[in-house]
This record gives C-alpha cells, structure tokens and sequence, in this order.
C-alpha cells in the first residue's frame, strides 16, 4: 500500500507551473516535526483546484502517495522523491474531514474507509 499522511507547515510559497499536456503542476515544501526531527517533504499536486490559498508558514494536513521519478539533467540521471499529493487543507480544519476521507479512500483505491476515532 502507498498511502502517505502528513501533517506540517508549508516552509515555501506554493508555485504553479503548466505542463505541455495541458495540466497544471503545483509544487511545495512541507516541514514536519516528530519529537526532535525535522524533515523537508517535497510536495506535487497535478491539477490542483484553481482557489486554492495556500502560503509558506501555513500548517496544513496532507494526503498522498510517495512517487520516485527519474529524469535526465546535464547528460545524467538523476532521480527525486516526492508526494503526489491528493488532498491538502488547513490542520485542523473540521469542514475538511469528509473531503480527507474521500482522498484517503481514493488513495486507497476506493475501498470502505471506516475512520478511527
């Protein structure tokens, strides 16, 4: 299973790019703490929803899957790691429970998702 859940702050301002098929790419940094670590997570959203306000230092929840890709730069292959990123909205924000659900069932390939309490 690929399922990723993160949960952090945004550490740079979300850019848009369009790509040559026509979607749009947006890309991002989340930080996140666990005890006395911190990680950079690279983030990629294709397509994400056009009023989508999101800025560097909001704490935001995230629901995705890993992806590794690899392509050419200076005659090399080089690869990076990041999140496909599904669902993203402000920590704690309750109107947002049921579309992180539908994300994470989505992500889950649309099978029962009983939440836990």
């Amino acid at each position: 299973m690929n399922l990723v859940v993160l949960s952090g702050q945004l550490s740079s301002e979300p850019t848009s790019r369009e790509l040559a098929s026509g979607s749009v790419l947006m890309t991002f940094e989340l930080t996140t703490r666990c005890e006395d670590a911190v990680a950079s997570v690279p983030l990629v959203w294709f397509d994400p929803p056009k009023r989508l306000a999101l800025a560097a230092g909001d704490m935001v929840d995230a629901v995705g899957t890993v992806r590794r890709r690899f392509y050419r730069a200076g005659g090399v292959t080089q690869s990076r790691t990041e999140v496909v990123v599904q669902y993203i909205g402000r920590a704690g924000d309750k109107r947002g429970a049921a579309t992180r659900r539908r994300a994470l069932a989505r992500v889950l390939g649309d099978e029962p998702l009983q939440v836990l309490r």
